[in-house]
């Protein structure tokens, strides 16, 4: 079933750490817990608002050329490989650079929202991904109840998923212990992308 993979995609992307990830996660360590649910609520909503627009211009492009279809599983397939790769890459190097800059200690559940929202839609490499995210599940003749529970799935899944951030992030005990196993989780989270993406690459036909 089209949804489980769109689940499992969409699953990598959230758990994987980035912008969205480290807000929620000073969010949650810094700021009130009305605050950590604001700012979870304004990256939900921003993920809503990619998966809206990824659906409707993937389903637009498809019905103009579908050829497209084709060149964007090539397009996906190579770019969640390289999004793999550089991970586990930077991973083992480990730079040592901070987070990006996160919401302030104290901060309001209002301003929460806001910055949680705008720290995933100013995210360039959104709209990359969600695109190869439908190309990679919807069928090129899909109706308009799969486009509509594809993006529910998603919204749902990182819903699950800062929830649960949010619980573990109020326990010192298990803050303490993701810390700890950080360099695991992101060097699978890599592998898993590059999995993906090679799947993706020989499902071309």
């Amino acid at each position: 079933m089209f949804l489980l993979s769109v689940a499992a995609i969409w699953a990598v992307a959230a758990i994987t750490p980035g912008p969205n990830f480290f807000i929620v996660v000073r969010t949650a360590l810094e700021g009130s817990r009305s605050a950590a649910v604001a700012v979870i609520a304004g990256v939900i909503l921003g993920t809503f608002c990619w998966g809206l627009a990824g659906w409707l211009g993937i389903s637009a492009l498809f019905a103009a050329a579908p050829f497209a279809h084709l060149f964007l599983k090539v397009a996906g397939g190579l770019y969640l490989c390289f999004l793999g790769a550089k991970l586990v890459w930077h991973t083992w190097r480990k730079a040592g650079r901070g987070e990006p800059q996160a919401a302030r200690a104290g901060i309001g559940p209002k301003q929460a929202f806001y910055s949680g929202l705008a720290t995933n839609l100013a995210n360039p490499k959104s709209a990359f991904f969600v695109a190869s995210l439908f190309a990679a599940t919807l069928p090129a003749e899909h109706s308009w109840m799969q486009g509509v529970a594809a993006v529910a799935t998603m919204v749902l899944v990182s819903s699950l998923w800062y929830s649960f951030v949010l619980t573990v992030l109020r326990n010192p005990a298990l803050a303490d212990a993701y810390t700890r196993g950080r360099k695991t989780l992101d060097a699978a989270a890599g592998v898993i992308f590059m999995g993906f993406g090679l799947k993706l690459l020989t499902s071309v036909r």
